[in-house]
């Protein structure tokens, strides 16, 4: 047996660029929540925006079709041309008057490769992104990974969380490469008029168009796609959300015809494609998962009454019911101020997993966030669990204990 070495660990340092990346809360609580059910110990999950419901039975099918006929290899970078030009049908579908070219279609491994690729794209050192918060935790990450420096404009929970197209403006510089949108909106539920739409599109910086939650809206919101509004902007878009699809990482980008060839690029050399059955089950959802979307979208009205309506009984503040997407941003400050020890707090004492609104930046602090996505059954399960413990905690003026 070899002597054990002498030689002391190096040390190192890591390149500034992973460290100016945050941690993921939401995925934090996940993985804390998951040591406790290791342990045995019932969690209700409420802090991931992942749909408790399953794809459409087309989807799965696709699936193990392509593994048992071994269809496991790389695929055309930019993905299948049948599901690009499924892609391009459903967007037609879904915005009238909207005719996309397939060319101008990348299918990625999520929105989350989608976002890199774009950011990397358009982002050089020392660029200015502009992001309205609060606002989705990796926005600012991508940006600053790129080298780019996020400048936040807020939104207020009395006006709907909409965003002000002046504040916009006033905060655009020479360095402005990009306006980010997300609507409807992760956390905030917002879904932005056209007129706000229209507005910021025309303030002159490249707009990037998150529209993963797109159709799922309540009480007669309606969404404005980007695509409505030119060709220049950049949209990304995917399965997980109305498909509950999270796990299989399938999303796309629509590109400006400009920017396909430096996308595609991008993509042969950091992903190479998506997965080829993954992309086998996105040619099915789109052919035959529009009950599975509808029958979410309906599931997600009733659960969205139910946790709104048992987040005030509980004493949290929400200033107005979300128009889209599937979460609500509720005001804690009754029980703490510190989203972080709360949420965690939660998560230890009640088992009830939330996230914190400090990952949704400082705008959001002393918020925190919850999914409705749910079966009703775990959503009940959470409300009943945390209503001692915040008893507790608003008996002490919300102190931690």
């Amino acid at each position: 047996m070899s002597a054990p070495s002498l030689q002391k660990p190096r040390d190192r340092t890591w390149s500034a660029r992973a460290e100016s990346l945050a941690p993921f809360l939401a995925m934090e609580v996940l993985e804390r929540a998951a040591e406790l059910e290791r342990d045995g110990i019932s969690v209700a999950h409420l802090e991931l925006g992942e749909p408790e419901f399953a794809p459409p039975p087309a989807a799965n099918r696709a699936v193990s079709q392509a593994l048992a006929r071994d269809d496991t290899n790389y695929t055309d970078s930019r993905g299948r041309l049948e599901l690009r030009e499924a892609i391009a049908t459903d967007l037609g579908r879904r915005f009238a008057g909207v005719s996309v070219d397939p060319g101008r279609v990348l299918v990625t491994q999520g929105t989350s490769s989608a976002m890199t690729l774009v950011f990397a794209c358009l982002v050089e050192p020392g660029d200015e992104v502009i992001l309205p918060t609060p606002h989705y935790p990796c926005y600012p990450n991508f940006v600053r990974f790129c080298g780019g420096e996020p400048v936040f404009v807020e939104t207020e929970a009395a006006d709907g969380w909409h965003i002000d197209p002046d504040r916009v403006r006033a905060a655009i510089t020479p360095r402005t490469k990009a306006i980010v949108v997300g609507s409807p909106a992760n956390p905030t539920g917002a879904v932005q008029p056209r007129a706000v739409m229209e507005a910021v599109a025309e303030l002159g910086p490249t707009l990037v168009s998150d529209e993963i939650y797109d159709g799922l809206v309540y009480d007669g919101a309606a969404t404005t796609s980007a695509l409505t509004l030119g060709d220049d902007a950049f949209v990304l878009d995917g399965f997980s959300k109305r498909y509950a699809m999270t796990g299989f990482r399938l999303g796309w980008v629509v590109a400006p015809e400009s920017a396909a060839r430096r996308l595609q690029i991008l993509q042969q050399n950091l992903f190479i494609s998506a997965s080829s059955f993954v992309q086998a089950a996105g040619v099915a959802a789109l052919a035959e998962g529009a009950e599975m979307s509808a029958s979410l979208l309906d599931a997600c009205a009733s659960r969205r009454r139910l946790l709104v309506d048992g987040l005030r009984a509980l004493g949290f503040g929400i200033e107005r019911d979300p128009e889209g997407a599937f979460y609500v941003l509720a005001d804690a400050r009754a029980f703490g101020e510190d989203s972080r020890a709360l949420a965690f707090a939660l998560l230890e004492e009640a088992h009830v997993g939330c996230t914190p609104g400090i990952d949704f930046g400082e705008a959001a602090e002393g918020r925190l966030r919850f999914c409705y996505a749910l079966a009703q059954e775990t959503i009940e399960t959470a409300l009943e669990r945390m209503a001692p413990f915040l008893e507790a905690r608003r008996g002490r003026g919300g102190a931690a204990p």
